[in-house]
């Protein structure tokens, strides 16, 4: 993955000039957030129409983020012996090349669902997320260049949030077009078809608005360092394996979070409702990245500081309380919020990522051993309560896993120098934890049932608490 360019941006003499851009480029955030998601959705509901066990139906979340691993291998090969091949056709095109893919990958469920075979939406799904890796690696530092460079953290922090929204609406909008809208009453594949034609007319749509806007022109004047020296570094070599465990815990839960929700001793939701209340656990990694860029922003005034997270986190919740409770009855729409009472296992959460965000301070160290063992006790919960506490435990996992990615991807590259840019593309091979790790909860489950299987992210967290602890330190090398 590239590191941020030196930008060369094309002056019109406004300081309007990056603004239609810049929420372009949000968009495109939100929509890779949303697509991704929509395997959350996609599991159960592949899962009952082909009859397959946990293990297959966790063969999507391998397919989907296998892609991710394969690609930045590819290019990370490419990079180091032929030279960055974003900076050379220009990240504008790889943009438009990453939409192509996904736009692609979202047609191809029509054939998948003629054919009715399962190997042919696991192809599809393939194609989308190369699409989105690309996406990854080359929208990114166009957010970053997009205003002034003090402020490209705050503008990433904020289009990361913003496919946090794209994940919170994914599981709602999905469950109301393949459970209500296009699927009659039954669970069947035909229901997928319609909307995956218009995801992939979503992106398609996306590569003309891309075309067509004047984006800044900049070059990357940064050489990459050939050979695999980077991984002579201890805290990088020891981040990766951080990288593949957060990664793959994260998706794994998501994964099997509509399942959990079925379960007799949890809730026993059908998959049309665990969508909804899935929305729940996004939203909650949505208000903690838009927390957490506040906690860890330059702003000094502790009191304006916590008042402006305090104010933030209620109107997102807000958001996501509404946008959940649209309800639609035969073709009408109608707003049906959940009784607060059901509600206070998640409000009581959300104050405790509060006051986590409080004593972990600006520290992305501290921050990322304090939420990972958060998120242990949550998974503890979920394995040995029943009801409601574990229900909202598992839920409120969302709002502790928000910001562990940024904390130890900064944490992983810190002190590289010349090595920054080598060590990121490694570092994004390693979401292939994502394709990995739901697989392997997925034969446990098999073996002894979806409540007791959310042990294996307890080991995925576990691992991120010894790398807050030591694993981040930096001991450098001699050349």
């Amino acid at each position: 993955m590239p590191t941020i360019p030196s930008s060369d941006p094309v002056q019109t003499g406004t300081a309007t000039n990056y603004r239609k851009p810049f929420l372009t480029i949000t968009f495109l955030f939100f929509m890779w957030g949303f697509i991704t998601v929509m395997n959350d959705v996609l599991i159960p509901h592949l899962k009952e129409v082909f009859e397959l066990s946990y293990f297959q139906a966790a063969l999507i979340q391998f397919a989907f983020f296998g892609a991710f691993f394969i690609i930045s291998l590819l290019y990370f090969i490419v990079s180091v012996s032929k030279g960055d091949p974003i900076s050379k056709i220009g990240y504008k095109n790889g943009i438009i090349i990453g939409l192509l893919l996904c736009g692609l990958g979202c047609c191809l469920f029509y054939p998948a669902t003629i054919f009715q075979r399962y190997g042919i939406f696991l192809s599809a799904l393939f194609v989308l997320a190369s699409g989105v890796t690309i996406l990854q690696i080359a929208a990114n530092p166009y957010a970053a260049i997009l205003g002034k460079p003090e402020t490209a953290s705050s503008r990433l922090n904020l289009a990361q949030g913003f496919n946090s929204f794209g994940a919170t609406l994914a599981p709602l909008i999905g469950a109301l077009l393949l459970y209500k809208v296009f699927s009659n009453g039954e669970i069947t594949v035909e229901s997928l078809k319609i909307p995956y034609l218009i995801y992939g007319g979503l992106f398609f749509v996306l590569v003309l608005i891309i075309k067509t806007i004047k984006l800044p022109s900049f070059k990357n004047t940064e050489s990459l360092e050939k050979g695999l020296h980077v991984l002579k570094f201890r805290h990088v070599v020891l981040g990766m394996i951080a990288i593949f465990v957060y990664v793959g815990g994260e998706v794994t839960i998501g994964s099997f979070l509509i399942n959990f929700f079925k379960l007799d001793n949890i809730a026993g939701m059908s998959e049309s409702q665990g969508g909804v209340f899935l929305s729940y656990y996004w939203g909650g990694a949505m208000i903690g990245r838009f927390l957490g860029s506040i906690a860890m922003g330059s702003m000094t005034d502790r009191i304006q500081k916590y008042t402006l997270m305090a104010g933030l986190s209620i109107l997102s919740f807000l958001v996501i309380y509404v946008i959940t409770g649209v309800q639609n009855n035969d073709g009408v729409f109608s707003l049906e919020l959940i009784p607060f009472a059901q509600i206070q296992f998640f409000l009581f959460f959300l104050v405790i990522n509060y006051l986590a965000f409080m004593v972990g301070g600006s520290r992305p160290s501290r921050i990322l051993t304090l939420f990972a063992s958060i998120v242990i006790i949550l998974l503890a919960i979920m394995i040995m309560a029943d009801g409601t506490v574990a229900f909202w435990s598992a839920i409120a996992i969302g709002a502790f896993n928000s910001i562990l990615w940024s904390n130890i991807f900064t944490l992983a590259i810190k002190d590289l120098g010349k090595y920054t840019s080598q060590a990121s593309s490694l570092l994004v091979m390693m979401i292939v934890g994502g394709a990995i790790v739901p697989i392997i909860q997925g034969a446990v489950a098999d073996e002894i049932g979806i409540q007791l299987s959310f042990i294996v992210p307890i080991i995925c967290y576990a691992y991120l608490i010894f790398y807050g602890l030591s694993g981040y330190q930096v001991k450098p090398i001699k050349e």
